[in-house]
Order: structure tokens, then C-alpha cells, then sequence
């Protein structure tokens, strides 16, 4: 079986969270993020933004792999990253 893991990296200037909040509709909502780079086999890392859920701390830096929990599939029957992003260290 060929091992191909969607890295991602955080960098130490990357560990704090992005928190913002709003309303939309008369309805509060909140949105927390981190900045990571996505490893997509070019020769350099794009940024990205990962998804973290309210009450979760910010990951520290380091490799990280996408897990496979991560992924759903949409309403068009297209698979994407959900809502919960689970990021796992590399060992």
C-alpha cells in the first residue's frame, strides 16, 4: 500500500488562534482558525487555514498529518475536509 499523507506544518510564529465572532440573522457564530502550510508535493508549502473547534488548543508547531476523520462527503457527492479538522502528529 502506498502511504500518501496530506501534511500539514505549523510553524512557531503560527501558534496562536484566530478568533472571530459575528451575526448573521440574528444569530451569534464564532469561527477559530490557525495558520498552517499544506505540504501538495510542490516545492514549497502553501498556507492554509485550519479549522479548530471552540474549546480546542491551538496546535504547536510541528508536522502534522490530515486524518482520514477529517474528510466528508458533500452534498454533491464530492469528499471534502468538514467541519472537524483532526490533525495528528507525524511520528
Amino acid at each position: 500500500m502506498i502511504k500518501n499523507d496530506l501534511i500539514i506544518e505549523i510553524f512557531k510564529e503560527n501558534e496562536s488562534l484566530d478568533i472571530r465572532e459575528g451575526e448573521k440573522n440574528g444569530k451569534p457564530w464564532k469561527q477559530i482558525s490557525q495558520i498552517g502550510y499544506a505540504h501538495l508535493g510542490g516545492k514549497f508549502p502553501l498556507e492554509c487555514k485550519v479549522k479548530i473547534q471552540d474549546g480546542q488548543p491551538a496546535y504547536v508547531a510541528g508536522k502534522y498529518r490530515l486524518s482520514v476523520n477529517s474528510f466528508t462527503v458533500g452534498r454533491y457527492g464530492d469528499i471534502e475536509i468538514g467541519r472537524e479538522m483532526i490533525l495528528l502528529p507525524l511520528d
